[in-house]
């Protein structure tokens, strides 16, 4: 358990419930389709970073994947834990920009996801995250992410981050963009506010 609420995820604990019904709404199929026909075919080993409540770990599971499930907030993680239980979902209490549990295993990834996650962080924190996540991935390795516009919730800690200085992170670490893609809302609520996306797809 952390002591205080970890950079990026204030606001998250306090509304646990309610987000958790709302998550549990949203089709992770439907949520990657821009970049789905990317994703490797093959199986191998996943790292879903700020993995919420599970939906998108257990859809990349039921891919074939095995996936190790980031999440800081213990409320999503416990409920992650009972919705999601799967031999192929390792759940970890960690986070970003230090990622301090995962970089210490030393285990290598052939997919890291960050959806909904880079714009609680900083800038300072960004770059730092993006150093510790290159780390993770293996020589021709995928890192999908998503960037939220629009506006946001009054007890969130967002920052207005572009897909063009994400980018240009990304290239100062060895990842090179694969896509960089807009897409609505899934959840209509989102849209109904003026919420979009900029999805991301980066490989080592």
């Amino acid at each position: 358990m952390h002591a205080s609420p970890v950079p990026g995820t204030e606001g998250y604990a306090d509304n646990a419930g309610q987000l958790i019904t709302r998550y549990t709404g949203v089709i992770a199929a439907d949520k990657y389709k821009v970049v789905s026909h990317l994703l490797p075919r093959r199986a191998g080993a996943v790292l879903d970073i700020g993995a919420g409540t599970g939906a998108d770990s257990a859809w990349l599971a039921s891919l074939g994947h095995k996936v190790v499930a980031v999440e800081p907030v213990a409320a999503f993680r416990e409920a992650g834990m009972r919705a999601h239980a799967s031999p192929d979902i390792e759940w970890v209490d960690d986070s970003l920009p230090a990622l301090s549990v995962m970089t210490a295993r030393e285990t290598r990834f052939d997919l890291v996801v960050l959806a909904a996650v880079w714009m609680h962080l900083a800038a300072e924190e960004r770059s730092a995250a993006m150093e510790n996540i290159g780390q993770l991935l293996k020589p021709g390795a995928l890192l999908v992410m998503s960037l939220r516009h629009g506006p946001a919730p009054e007890n969130r800690r967002i920052f207005d981050v572009s897909a063009s200085e994400t980018i240009a992170l990304a290239a100062r670490h060895h990842l090179k963009v694969v896509l960089s893609a807009q897409a609505p809302s899934v959840q209509q609520q989102n849209r109904h506010a003026g919420v979009s996306w900029s999805w991301l797809v980066f490989q080592r």
